[in-house]
Formats: C-alpha cells, sequence, structure tokens
C-alpha cells in the first residue's frame, strides 16, 4: 500500500486572534508541501530520525548557500551558541563581552559556557554593539567578544575586530537572526572564529520546531562542536548507528537536530532568496507608509551602516512614542507585534548578581523604552501591511485630538 501524508489544512477564519499575526507560514508552507512530504518520507523509509542523512544533506546544502567550509546542525540557536564557546576554548570564570541589548540566551549561553558575560552598551546609531564600550569594559579576564547581529544589519565587525586585535580577544558571532546578512561577500558568522543561526519558526529560515547550526571555517573548531553535540562522541556520528559506542572525549551534551526539522529545512531553503526580497519589499512598504508619521521613527542609522554591509530584514523594527498604548491599540485591532526588549540584559533578575543599576548602558536602556516590531514574514500581503499603518496613524491621530 503506498504511504502518503496529507498536507497541512488552510487555517479557516477565527482559529487565530490576530487576522494580522505576528508571523504565519501558512500558505509557505503549503506551497512547499509536496517537497517537505517528500523529505519526510526518505526519512521514514531510512528510519533514522534524529542525527540521520537529511541533517548530513541539509548541512552541505546550508554550507554552499553560505560559503561556510563547515555547518554543524544542532537542536536549537541557544544550544549553537554555547557549543560555540565551549569548542572555542572558554575556560570556566573566563568573561565574554556582549551587548545589553539582546536576547537573553546570547548571555545565558556565556553562563551555560561556564563563562562570565560581561555587558557593554550599543551604538548611538542603531542596535549593534559599540566597539568603544567594548574597549572600556575590557578586563584581564575577557577572553572572547560576541556581537551580535539584530533585526536586519550586521554589528560593526570591523569596529569589534579591530578592539579585538588590540585586546587579544577571540571574536564569536551571535548571527542567530541573521541569515543572508554578508560583508563584503563574507557571510554573517564567519567573519570572526565562528557564529550560529537559529531556525525557530519565526526566522527568516525557520523550521517546524526548534533548530539552530553552527558555522565555522575553523576544522578543529567544528570537529570539537560535531562531538559535543552527541555527547562528546568522538569520530563519525552523523547518520552512523554504531557511533554510540566511539570514544568519549570530552564532556558534552545531547544537542542533535531532528531529521524532520532538516527535511523542512531543506525544502524551505530552495525558496530562502525569494522569501528574503519579499521581506525586503514589505519593509519599504512600512517605510514609505510611516514615514512623515508624527510619534513613529526608523530604526536609527543608515540601511548599510557600515561599508559593504548586506541589510536581510529579519524584523521590521520601528520606535514609537507611547509605545505601550500604541501595542494595546493594535492588539485590540487585532494585529501582532513583538516588543524587543522590554528589560536590558544587564537590569535581569538573572544577573543580578552582577551588580548594575539603571543608568550603566543609557543606549540599550533607551531602546527597551521604545523599539516594536511589526508584523513581518513572506506569507504577509500588501494590504495587511496597509491595515497596519492604517492603526498605526489612527493611534497617533487620536492622541493629537
Amino acid at each position: 500500500m503506498k504511504r502518503t501524508l496529507s498536507p497541512p489544512e488552510a487555517p479557516t477564519t477565527g482559529r487565530t486572534r490576530f487576522p494580522v499575526p505576528f508571523f504565519d507560514q501558512s500558505d509557505t508552507f503549503r506551497e512547499l508541501w509536496p517537497d517537505i512530504r517528500d523529505n519526510c518520507l526518505r526519512v521514514m523509509d531510512r528510519g533514522k530520525f534524529s542525527h540521520g542523512a537529511m541533517v548530513a544533506e541539509f548541512e552541505r546544502a546550508l554550507a554552499r548557500w553560505t560559503g561556510a567550509r563547515h555547518v554543524v546542525g544542532v537542536n536549537s540557536g541557544t544550544d549553537a551558541l554555547v557549543l560555540l564557546l565551549r569548542a572555542a576554548g572558554l575556560r570556566p570564570g573566563e568573561e565574554v563581552i556582549v551587548p545589553a541589548y539582546t536576547f537573553v540566551a546570547t548571555a545565558s549561553a556565556v553562563v551555560l559556557a561556564g563563562g562570565v558575560p560581561v555587558f557593554a552598551d550599543i551604538e548611538e546609531r542603531g542596535y549593534g554593539i559599540d566597539p568603544r564600550s567594548v574597549d572600556a569594559v575590557a578586563t584581564p579576564r575577557t577572553r572572547m567578544v560576541m556581537p551580535v547581529h539584530l533585526f536586519d544589519r550586521l554589528a560593526d565587525m570591523e569596529g569589534v575586530q579591530e578592539v579585538a586585535r588590540r585586546r587579544g580577544l577571540t571574536v564569536l558571532e551571535d548571527s542567530a537572526e541573521a541569515i543572508g546578512m554578508r560583508l563584503r561577500g563574507v557571510h554573517a558568522g564567519l567573519l570572526g572564529a565562528g557564529g550560529v543561526l537559529s531556525f525557530f519558526p519565526a526566522k527568516t529560515l525557520g523550521a517546524i520546531g526548534d533548530a539552530g547550526a553552527l558555522l565555522t571555517d575553523d576544522a578543529l573548531l567544528a570537529e570539537t562542536a560535531r562531538a559535543l553535540r552527541h555527547h562528546g562522541r568522538s569520530g563519525r556520528t552523523l547518520d552512523d548507528f554504531p557511533g554510540i559506542a566511539n570514544p568519549t572525549v570530552v564532556p558534552g551534551c545531547n544537542s542533535k537536530m531532528d531529521d524532520i526539522q532538516a527535511a523542512v529545512l531543506l525544502a524551505k531553503l530552495t525558496r530562502l532568496d525569494a522569501g528574503i526580497a519579499r521581506r525586503a519589499e514589505l519593509s519599504a512598504r512600512y517605510d514609505s507608509r510611516l514615514r512623515g508619521v508624527s510619534g513613529i521613527r526608523a530604526v536609527p542609522g543608515d540601511t548599510a551602516p557600515h561599508p559593504g554591509g548586506g541589510r536581510v530584514v529579519y524584523v521590521h523594527l520601528v520606535e514609537a512614542e507611547e509605545r505601550d498604548g500604541l501595542v494595546d491599540h493594535l492588539t485590540a485591532a487585532g494585529i501582532g507585534t513583538e516588543t524587543y526588549y522590554p528589560v536590558p540584559l544587564h537590569l535581569q533578575p538573572c544577573f543580578a548578581h552582577l551588580g548594575h543599576v539603571p543608568g550603566d548602558f543609557p543606549r540599550a536602556e533607551a531602546a527597551c523604552e521604545a523599539a516594536v516590531a511589526l508584523p513581518l514574514h513572506p506569507d504577509l500581503t500588501d494590504a495587511q501591511v496597509d491595515r497596519v499603518c492604517d492603526e498605526i496613524e489612527d493611534f497617533y491621530a487620536g492622541r493629537r485630538a
């Protein structure tokens, strides 16, 4: 009897609270369903559902797309950060400089890898780490610096690398959001010793669950990361059933990528360029509609703030006056948003022991009070963008009335 997998059903009206959801990939998923189905059936025929042949195939395809010499698939972007730090040689108690404005995983990965996060402020015009602040907070115990590429642009890698060379620091990249971003042709994550990608469903290349990858051109770093993701086992383990008997050479963890996630990602990789282009079109439409709206400011900085920097719009971010009131208004209108990030890292409860107080990193704190992301994904329509912009205009018009 022929085996089949049924395509996902189209969502019906009322299934979501948000007629304009912050993220949705249902149309893309249905369009790609024949390829996804075929890939999933290949996984089932193979009979290895984690760390198998589909993961290996995806790693090769992603290496070609990014230009990386080594891609190491793991089960989340956060795990990729932890493994990257460990594989790069971070020792217990050593410091890693990270921006105060980013997702908490950037700093918590340092802790999980045995290090101590040291916070730096962000640039005056943009959300990337400020190289001058990196220089100011570095100490003799600092071993690494980990800039984050946020939203739609690269951090100032040239500035960071100059400080790192002078200070003797290893540069790692939290490039979780940065697939497609390049500096003079070099993909994000390959500008230092290594970087990561996240395939969380809402990312530019998203899975249907959690998955991630480590990128590097360093063969030894990649070899160490491959061992770490599979309980520290040496030799070949990917798609190797007997690999469980391999000697354990380093204390590792279970961070293997599931082959079903690789099956989805491999299919979606064929549409990545088109998806990036569509995100750029939608972002430009937002810019055009919201230009001149009192109360809305575009993301600080130019579209390519550093020479040769490639802009890929993962999130369309604006800075908004009365940000929380605007979010409430849009929510009531059925429009999803995301607040990036309401509390800077140096003021998060989990880092209270580091002794920071409000005012330590003023630019990061100001961003936390103003930044909000609007719906952006390839399945979004022009009409939906216009509806979001209409509601934003109505909110500020009501405040002026």
